[in-house]
């Protein structure tokens, strides 16, 4: 697998066009980074660990839904691994007049566009969420 992440974002994706409650994706630090600041931000329940059926560890994903629709309308991968994306804290774009966010990997961790702004810190932006 090339790009773990954009492997999750698009199992999220289909989990929720197909009306999914859970999805379960391979575990890693980066992984369970993003899901955290996406349940902080409330685009999903939470996120538990697990193994999945060959003994591997793994991350369950409890979705979120509000009358029926996708809590996440929208999730974009920005930073490819064949075209990385480094901007600076001024640099970094509001999600659709900060309706949205991108979440942005740092030197202070990985937190939303807001966040990094507000620390003044610049970084990877890894994905945008509407």
């Amino acid at each position: 697998m090339n790009d773990p992440l954009g492997d999750m974002l698009t199992r999220i994706r289909n989990a929720q066009m197909r009306g999914k409650s859970i999805t379960q994706t391979p575990a890693s630090k980066l992984r369970r980074w993003v899901l955290d600041v996406l349940a902080d931000e409330g685009y999903i329940r939470g996120y538990e660990d697990t193994t999945d059926t060959h003994g591997h560890p793994a991350i369950d994903i409890s979705l979120k839904y509000y009358e029926g629709e996708p809590e996440i309308r929208e999730l974009k991968r920005v930073s490819k691994p064949g075209r990385r994306v480094y901007l600076g804290s001024t640099d970094i774009p509001q999600v659709r007049q900060g309706l949205g966010v991108s979440i942005v990997s740092t030197s202070k961790g990985v937190m939303t566009d807001a966040s990094a702004r507000s620390a003044n810190v610049g970084g990877e932006v890894l994905c945008t969420v509407f």
